[in-house]
């Protein structure tokens, strides 16, 4: 099955302030999309909306300020059941993340799409933790028709 996989470094950031805006409504608001809603614990579910569409995700496993691990339980259907999780460490001044969605099922052309749109994304949360303003959904670079 193939991943998506990026990596990236925040700059001067410490791993609880990254860990924090991938843990609360008001963190993930601030980078992926300003309709997020839900519980952020280990067992509650996040809703990302987009427009008309979005996703549904379950909280599976969270280490403070080390891992973010959710499951899509709902939206697109090469979306369910996929995972998504953040990994991160220290190094130096720099806080790195590691990403990954993984399991999708084969690389349709809605992966490619996915793939770039979450590049967009994780740098939106770099310039959010860096500069204090992300480009949360609405705000994103959109990439072409489907958005």
């Amino acid at each position: 099955m193939p991943d998506i996989l990026h990596k990236m470094g925040i700059k001067s950031s410490s791993l609880n302030e990254v860990y924090g805006a991938l843990t609360t409504v008001e963190g993930l608001s601030g980078w992926w999309t300003t309709t997020t809603q839900g519980e952020g614990e280990v067992g509650g579910v996040l809703q990302f909306r987009f427009g008309a569409g979005g996703f549904d995700m379950k909280v599976l496993e969270l280490d403070p300020d080390t891992r973010v691990l959710w499951q899509v339980v709902d939206g697109p259907l090469e979306w369910i059941g996929t995972q998504i999780s953040f990994d991160l460490s220290q190094r130096d001044d720099w806080t790195i993340v590691l990403f990954k969605h993984a399991g999708w099922k084969e690389p349709v052309e809605f992966m490619h799409h996915c793939s770039t749109k979450w590049g967009v994304f994780l740098l939106s949360l770099k310039s959010l933790l860096e500069t204090g303003k992300g480009a949360p959904y609405p705000n994103d670079i959109k990439l072409d028709s489907w958005e």
